[in-house]
């Protein structure tokens, strides 16, 4: 039965149109006929292509979002930018203005030490002052009472030998100038070993009380051709005789 209808059932259907009512009445219950099938594709295609046109529509949205984003990003970027070239500008220029303030500071200061000069030479020349002690007391008060300058005599006790190599008392000579800490030695003469000394004193100092001084000073109307060299090393001002002073 199966052979013959393989063999005959196409040929009989195309020549009975009521068996072919028969086959198709039959096949609805189970499977749609074509209007149905195409209608459903045709929705189902409907369907896909609003969903796609809504996702491309989100798409186009995120996108545009994101183009905001990287507008308000870059604006910001350069924003951040303009305030670091500012504050870096105005740093520069607090640091230029603190330069120049420390500059003409220490312009005042060696003014007020060449007139110093020659009040040292004209009170040795007047008094013939020869007593360290002697000396150093009249230039401090020339020092107080003429530029307005304090002067402190520093002793303080080395205990573990620093300057000397052994533990012993250290003087200094301790100037404050508008803020400024100078370290300074005052002596009727100075020699090579003298500047040595004076060094280690004020490096001493320096650690002990964690301040760093502006200056190192050696006052004094006779100094040694050695000592100048050495002092110029260790970044020592000697002041002496007026024409010597380094403006």
């Amino acid at each position: 039965m199966k052979q013959w209808l393989r063999q005959e059932l196409p040929a009989v259907l195309r020549t009975d149109p009521g068996l072919q009512q028969f086959i198709r009445d039959l096949m609805a219950r189970d499977f749609a006929d074509k209007e149905t099938t195409d209608a459903r594709f045709e929705r189902i295609f409907s369907e896909l292509k609003a969903s796609n046109e809504r996702f491309e529509r989100a798409f186009s949205e995120l996108k545009a979002s994101n183009e905001r984003l990287e507008r308000a990003f870059n604006e910001l970027k350069a924003s951040n930018e303009e305030y670091r070239k500012a504050d870096k500008a105005e740093r520069q220029r607090e640091r230029a203005e603190d330069k120049a303030e420390i500059a003409q500071e220490f312009k005042r200061v060696d003014k007020s030490l060449t007139h110093l000069d020659h009040r040292i030479m004209a009170m040795g020349a007047r008094w013939g002052i020869q007593a360290e002690s002697t000396f150093r007391e009249a230039l401090r008060g020339i020092l107080a009472e003429s530029f307005g300058v304090k002067v402190e005599n520093v002793t303080e006790y080395d205990t573990v030998g620093q300057v000397f190599g052994h533990p012993d008392q250290i003087e200094l000579d301790i100037i404050i100038y508008n803020g400024l800490l100078l370290i300074c030695e005052i002596k009727s003469s100075v020699s090579q070993g003298d500047i040595h000394l004076f060094e280690r004193k004020a490096r001493f100092y320096e650690e002990r009380h964690g301040r760093k001084a502006q200056r190192l000073i050696v006052i004094s109307p006779m100094v040694d051709e050695r000592a100048k060299s050495l002092a110029k090393k260790l970044n020592v001002e000697i002041y002496t005789y007026a024409d010597e002073v380094t403006k």
